[in-house]
């Protein structure tokens, strides 16, 4: 069914050859494409893939921003030192290229699907189209939004509209989109997120605005309740089995772009687990560091060989500090004072050989899935609603403890080797509740959870943008020379590098709102000081 569905939505021939005598259809325009002549599902699951299918464009830069990722490898300079490798142009436009395309391929959808009275689909076109801007938002700060993806009506300088203007309307679109749908009507049939499962779709637009609206909470803590409010009492995920997952499929050409990326061989021989990722883990004895990380097999040939497993005894893992290299320097790991040594021996020696890296038979596949929002994720944002004093049904207590046995039950998704039984999950999260002592206290355990959760779940973006939201957990900036951010840990991407010459005047006004610099350390509107 998977490969099926791959092979018909991503792999898509419009036309079929062979010669026809529809001579009725003589005078029908050739190029241009309709929604009598096209079915308007089969652009669902190309914004789906589209948008999931991230790869490079988070682990060279978020992965390692977020301190989740380490690597002495310096193509991953970006992230891991905030230094300008030979890729950094193309990786600060890749992530404005691909989700403005998966915002487009939705929004088109949308568009064929109400001149077909498709009310289902396009309203799920509505929702892939924010949770695209929302990415690149988040990502850039103010961008086109009213104004975008209207090439075809001959707009192609947009206005940059400002990050208030742009999640008043996304919150709004949502609240639309969502009332729209109805399980009675129309059913997807290209969705690689539900099957077509319209009350799934449901559950997912409420959840989206949650996240929408906790993302605002400093900024506009009014309409942040407001809209966190609603999509509790309209009802967010209810269990793993709500998650949003993209699948892949790599023997149709539609893979796993984040682990066929760390299956490069510099990246699979330098890139490992944060050192903060690993002792959060290991200080909360958490079951998930004995399923997700691994220590390679002994000397270099062996370590970087992807077909022999690692050691997952939690005991022996170690995460590699952010900011070194393999240089010989005084910023070689090498010569860190807790270095724990190399493994193998003359001639086979691998210097990062005791660090932990991703469990390779969990997230390694070059078709294993893409997790996109989850219960876990949602149940922590609920958490933290409750504790600020909002309506939200339930306890901040009981959502913390949902959302925990969720998270550490939610990593079976990539592999069954990653699978934490249910009574494990609720046994661990039991025993770790939250601390309800402060709201200070509360919210520095629900998100440094958050940030724990997205990022086993190779959700780094996410887990970047709500650093930047939350502060936790507190983070210390590589100062590394030649950085581009005078040691501070970057806190947005700078806009696509054409922009500047393709859209200059309405790009010159979103800089000056910027203060007149396009650079990484400038602030977006959410992210209040």
């Amino acid at each position: 069914m998977k490969k099926r569905l791959l092979y018909i939505t991503l792999g898509l021939t419009l036309f079929s050859s062979g010669c026809t005598h529809d001579f009725d259809a003589v005078d029908t325009d050739p190029i241009s494409v309709d929604a009598a002549r096209y079915n308007a599902n089969l652009l669902l699951s190309k914004s789906q893939f589209q948008y999931a299918n991230t790869g490079y464009a988070q682990l060279l830069f978020e992965s390692m921003w977020s301190q989740l990722l380490a690597s002495t490898y310096n193509y991953y300079s970006n992230g891991d030192k905030y230094v300008a490798s030979s890729g950094i142009i193309g990786y600060q436009n890749q992530l404005w290229i691909d989700d403005y395309r998966a915002a487009s391929l939705a929004s088109e959808m949308t568009t064929l699907a109400t001149e077909k009275q498709l009310t289902n689909l396009a309203s799920i076109g509505v929702m892939m189209k924010v949770l695209a801007m929302q990415h690149i938002t988040d990502a850039y700060g103010d961008v086109p939004y009213t104004e975008a993806l209207s090439g075809k009506a001959g707009v192609f300088t947009p206005k940059y509209d400002t990050q208030e203007e742009i999640y008043t309307s996304m919150l709004q679109e949502l609240e639309t989109a969502i009332n729209a749908l109805d399980a009675a009507g129309d059913k997807p049939t290209a969705d690689l997120f539900y099957g077509g499962n319209i009350d799934k779709w449901k559950r997912f637009g409420y959840s989206l605005m949650l996240r929408s609206a906790m993302r605002i909470v400093k900024a506009n803590p009014t309409m942040a309740r407001e809209y966190a409010e609603k999509a509790a009492a309209g009802g967010t995920f209810q269990g793993n089995a709500d998650n949003a997952i993209c699948i892949t499929d790599n023997s149709t050409g539609n893979g796993n772009g984040t682990s066929s990326a760390l299956l490069v061989t510099e990246d699979y021989r330098e890139v490992k687990w944060s050192k903060p990722l690993i002792d959060y883990l290991k200080a909360n004895n958490d079951p998930r560091l004995g399923v997700a990380a691994e220590v390679a097999p002994a000397g270099l040939t062996a370590g970087t060989n992807s077909s022999l497993a690692g050691n997952k005894d939690p005991n022996v893992q170690i995460g590699m500090p952010n900011g070194y290299d393999l240089a010989g320097g005084a910023t070689d790991i090498t010569k860190r004072p807790d270095y724990p040594g190399s493994t193998g021996a003359a001639g086979d020696i691998y210097f990062l050989g005791k660090y932990s890296r991703p469990t390779t038979a969990v997230y390694l596949s070059r078709s294993a899935p893409h997790i996109v929002l989850t219960y876990g994720e949602t149940e922590l944002l609920l958490a933290e609603a409750s504790v600020r004093g909002w309506t939200i049904p339930g306890t901040a207590a009981a959502h913390y403890r949902n959302a925990v046995s969720g998270a550490l039950q939610a990593l079976s998704t990539f592999s069954a080797a990653a699978a934490i039984s249910a009574g494990v999950a609720d046994a661990y999260a039991a025993a770790h509740p939250l601390n309800e002592s402060s709201l200070a206290a509360s919210l520095k355990q629900i998100n440094e959870q958050y940030w724990a959760t997205n990022g086993l779940q190779f959700n780094f973006i996410e887990a970047w943008v709500n650093w930047r939201r939350s502060g936790y957990p507190v983070l210390t900036p590589v100062v590394y020379q030649g950085n581009f951010t005078g040691g501070t840990i970057p806190r947005r991407i700078a806009y696509h590098s054409t922009e500047g010459s393709t859209n200059p005047v309405n790009y010159q006004e979103a800089v000056g709102r910027l203060g007149g610099n396009d650079n990484y350390t400038g602030r977006v509107w959410w992210d209040a000081q």
